[in-house]
């Protein structure tokens, strides 16, 4: 398996590791449940380093790359991020991603670790993009605290960074990039930095008496509870943004690959949407189980998992439009788990657009 630059030190945190896409991972350090819980009301530690990095430089390059996602990153200001995703001829989404507009001529991109090798391939004949992956160290802190505890390390910059902002500065001398974003739904920053600075800014956050380490066991849990979808489970090439309920995020008014058949999609209507869905009790829906209506099998559940915020079982799940609103009564699964619709985030005390 791989190793992110901070393989070494898990041990000193007691991390279980486990294979993620070819990447050897922590799914948790103190326990996912605690974890979990310690995000929601301090500030928790990912390493996120297996995912991918690009920089877009020059008008035709961003041009270029704006053809091949939904939304209209030539146009984004500088200082703001954007989430979309790059799609196939079929409007299927390959991988979704972020941007953020660091100058006028200079877009960063973050991607996933799973279609990496095929974005890489994408993006590589674009002339202007640098794929910088390998030499780039991403860790999320996130949590109520997350800003108090980077400002107390000298992290001044971001004392006024707003949510879904981002910039360059400087830090040991170096560049690194940071974004007011995450996949937790509470207030966060993901701080990019060249691989030798991943581990001093690892321990210097680490050390912070409100931080604690966290794994994937405790992102996934966090991200479910407020709807936020993982590309390989619910999304994937053979779902469009308009079944994955993207449908106000994409610009309609420019050229995109995948554009025509989103717009038949979105003209005959008769698509599924991702919708959350949550259990009466702990007991969790899982990824594969079918979902009834009425004795009838109507969709599946794309992800699961108990959500320690919420108390209950929590996910997403493809359904027909006519039943994707929130109250909805459904079976999940071999043992017809009672479970409902619900309005997205299920967990609603999220502290990420909080204002400062």
């Amino acid at each position: 398996m791989r190793q992110t630059p901070l393989h070494g030190i898990y041990a000193q945190h007691g991390a279980k590791v486990v294979d993620f896409h070819g990447w050897a991972l922590p799914v948790q350090f103190a326990g996912i449940i605690d974890e979990h819980l310690h995000v929601r009301s301090k500030a928790g530690l990912f390493d996120c380093s297996h995912m991918g990095e690009f920089v877009l430089r020059g008008a035709e390059a961003i041009a270029a790359f704006d053809r091949l996602v939904f939304s209209d990153m030539v146009n984004l200001r500088v200082g703001l991020c954007r989430y979309s995703a790059i799609l196939n001829e079929q409007g299927g989404i390959i991988d979704d991603c972020v941007g953020l507009r660091l100058a006028e001529d200079e877009l960063y991109l973050v991607t996933n670790a799973g279609p990496l090798d095929q974005i890489h391939s994408l993006l590589s004949a674009i002339p202007g993009v640098e794929n910088v992956s390998e030499a780039t160290a991403k860790l999320d802190v996130q949590g109520p605290l997350a800003r108090d505890v980077m400002l107390s390390l000298g992290f001044e910059a971001l004392r006024d960074l707003k949510y879904w902002n981002g910039l360059r500065l400087n830090w040991e001398g170096r560049d690194i990039v940071v974004t007011r974003a995450g996949y937790t739904g509470e207030v966060g920053y993901e701080i990019f930095v060249p691989n030798d600075l991943a581990v001093p800014l690892w321990e210097r956050l680490a050390a912070h008496p409100d931080v604690a380490p966290c794994g994937l066991g405790a992102r996934d849990t966090l991200r479910t509870e407020v709807g936020y979808p993982l590309n390989g489970e619910d999304l994937s090439p053979d779902k469009t943004p308009l079944a994955s309920g993207m449908d106000r995020l994409i610009a309609w008014d420019k050229e995109f690959v995948g554009k025509r058949a989103l717009v038949a999609q979105r003209d005959a209507g008769d698509h599924t949407v991702l919708v959350a869905i949550k259990s009466a009790d702990r007991r969790a829906p899982r990824h594969g189980f079918e979902l009834k209506h009425d004795g009838q099998v109507v969709g599946a559940v794309t992800s699961g998992t108990f959500g320690p915020s919420v108390g209950c079982g929590v996910g997403l799940a493809d359904l027909p439009r006519a039943l994707a609103h929130p109250g909805v009564a459904l079976t999940a699964g071999p043992r017809d788990l009672p479970v409902e619709t619900a309005a997205i985030p299920v967990y609603a005390g999220g502290t990420c657009r909080k204002k400062f």
